[in-house]
């Protein structure tokens, strides 16, 4: 199992919402390159980027701190936020991330995904994040009346590599992870499922390691390393036990 740490940009820096709510942002670095370096620097095999600003502004906002990250690394990035055409797939790709995630896009515009998909195989991935069980789009700020299960399932045969799916209720609040949710979304999907939102222990990701059979590939984690809670030497273990 994959683990991923959490690289959220908001005006250049390092944050972790709560809930998904902007106007509750904790910054924990103003240096996003060295904060990847440490990630590397502690052995992570991926780094999960997203770039808030451009999620809500369906456009790349923190290019600079992307490609800072970019250039500070070379462990494999995937990318989210404000992916909404295929010019900046291809854009996103030829700068170096590795995969790029598409999550607006998917409710939208589900035919720009396959078209992603079929122009770069592998290297795209959809992103669910849900509101009790209802899939929000624009950053976030608004909740469509899509079921999550619905969209992923109406995805399956586009070719992603991957869905993320983020519960937002739990993302940033250290409250433990909606296990049961994750259980049947991943159930449901022969896509490999990363799961996110409201990761605290080690015991939150031995629980999401027990799901590995059922098609959990990853658990992106964010405020728990931040905060120190988790320390990504020992979770690095128990994803590769």
């Amino acid at each position: 199992m994959i683990l991923f740490p959490a690289i959220d940009l908001k005006d250049g820096a390092c944050v972790r919402l709560w809930r998904g709510e902007m106007a509750r942002a904790t910054v924990y670095s103003t240096d996003p390159p060295a904060q990847a370096r440490a990630f590397a620097a502690a052995g992570c095999r991926w780094l999960h980027v997203v770039d808030l600003d451009g999620a809500i502004a369906g456009r790349p906002v923190n290019g600079d701190a992307v490609a800072a990250i970019l250039e500070a690394v070379e462990v494999p990035v995937q990318l989210g936020g404000g992916v909404r055409d295929l010019v900046t797939v291809e854009a996103w790709l030829e700068k170096g991330v590795e995969r790029v995630i598409m999550s607006t896009a998917a409710v939208r515009e589900p035919e720009l995904v396959r078209a992603a998909c079929r122009a770069f195989p592998g290297r795209v991935a959809v992103g669910i994040d849900a509101r009790n069980g209802r899939v929000a789009v624009d950053g976030w700020a608004t909740t469509s009346g899509l079921d999550a299960r619905r969209l992923a399932r109406r995805l399956e045969d586009a070719g992603v590599a991957a869905i993320i799916y983020t519960d937002i209720t739990r993302d940033g609040t250290l409250a433990g992870v909606n296990l049961a949710a994750i259980e049947s979304l991943a159930e449901a999907l022969t896509t490999p499922l990363i799961a996110a939102g409201g990761v605290a222990s080690l015991d939150d990701l031995r629980a999401l390691k027990g799901l590995e059979s059922a098609g959990v590939a990853g658990v992106i984690v964010g405020r728990a390393f931040y905060d120190g809670r988790i320390d990504p030497g020992a979770a690095l273990a128990l994803m590769a036990a």
